[in-house]
């Protein structure tokens, strides 16, 4: 979706924010940037829809240089919001989410439907909000509208410059929650700065740690947390690496050894004893069996940290639970799975657990 391909941005000062950047960002994926003061961060986002241009190298978009998109196309297609939101004070909230529709020429009746359906995703209610104005909002719900206002035309690409930095922490929390329900529901490709790493860790399905203007790591976060690549990446993650606060998904058994293929399941051809759980031809998950018999299962999202999932396995009865990513079954995990991985990051010294 977004390719950066040798990219280098020097300013007329002599200053070099980006050397030699390279990262893809795929089609429905949110890859947060992070890093000191003054890395780059936001210099590379900028330049996806040209408010920078490059010194050196290409940033492409579906294959595509972004130097050969009509400029008005380009930023048409990609969504921006900003830390200070910017609402127009003297337009409705209706109103400011139609800018980008009507520009594009939107009917009015579309615009209308696509203003309450995006008021409602993130809790806001149509009846109630349409008609107010931005200075009857608090802080948290602005920067809610500025989020719909920047999907209003439905763009393929969303930029978000550390939009939550200026928030209290109840209102910053919340909308980092909102932010990961809506992305599983419009799967938009999107790129955010923050300068605080909870949040590059809660938000990233990747996150690209950087160091004056260069690439330091770019991985999961679960894989920033167990294999740091440097010290500086030690240090800036720091208690992080806490091994509970590893995504379920590094800890899975992925040995499929309770896993059946629904076509066995269906034909009658699998253990009929313990607990196993099935998938189907694409790996997609497709229920539980007990004992011979197809029950209701509790699942954990890929992404769960190790202290939540420990917690459902101590509050139920389930004693293995199936690892479902979009959908699909990628392992399962056991207290015999946490365990052995607690112990793997765990030393005794003088009788003492460090």
């Amino acid at each position: 979706m977004i390719e950066f391909n040798n990219v280098t941005k020097i300013y007329p000062d002599g200053t070099t924010a980006i050397k030699e950047f390279n990262l893809k960002v795929d089609d429905g994926e949110l890859v947060t940037l992070i890093g000191p003061s003054g890395c780059g961060k936001t210099t590379t986002m900028k330049m996806v829809n040209r408010l920078i241009e490059p010194t050196s190298g290409e940033i492409y978009i579906n294959g595509k240089n972004i130097n050969d998109y009509n400029i008005h196309e380009l930023r048409w297609n990609i969504g921006y919001v900003l830390q200070e939101i910017a609402l127009f004070p003297h337009m409705s909230i209706e109103e400011n989410i139609a800018v980008v529709p009507e520009m594009k020429k939107w009917r009015r009746g579309k615009v209308r439907e696509r203003s309450k359906q995006l008021l409602e995703m993130v809790g806001l209610d149509p009846s109630t909000y349409l008609t107010r104005m931005p200075s009857e909002l608090s802080g948290g719900e602005q920067q809610r509208v500025g989020v719909i206002r920047a999907l209003a035309a439905d763009p393929d690409i969303i930029l978000m410059d550390e939009p939550f930095s200026a928030l209290d922490p109840i209102s910053r929390e919340q909308l980092q929650q909102d932010i990961r329900q809506l992305q599983q529901e419009i799967k938009k490709t999107i790129v955010f700065v923050t300068h605080d790493m909870d949040e590059a860790m809660a938000l990233g399905d990747k996150v690209c740690l950087m160091r004056e203007g260069k690439i330091v790591q770019v991985d999961s976060p679960q894989q920033l947390i167990l294999n740091p690549a440097t010290q500086f990446v030690k240090d800036f993650i720091g208690e992080r690496q806490s091994p509970w606060q590893t995504a379920v998904d590094v800890i899975a058994d992925q040995s499929q050894q309770r896993v059946v293929q629904k076509t066995d399941v269906d034909s009658n051809n699998f253990p009929h004893q313990g607990i196993y759980f099935i998938a189907d031809e694409g790996s997609m998950y497709r229920g539980a069996i007990l004992n011979g018999k197809e029950i209701d299962a509790n699942q954990l999202e890929n992404n769960m940290p190790l202290h939540q999932a420990a917690e459902l396995l101590e509050s139920n009865k389930q004693d293995i639970y199936p690892v479902v990513k979009d959908g699909k079954l990628i392992g399962t995990l056991s207290y015999k799975d946490i365990v052995t991985y607690l112990k793997s990051k765990t030393s005794i010294e003088n009788g003492v657990i460090q």
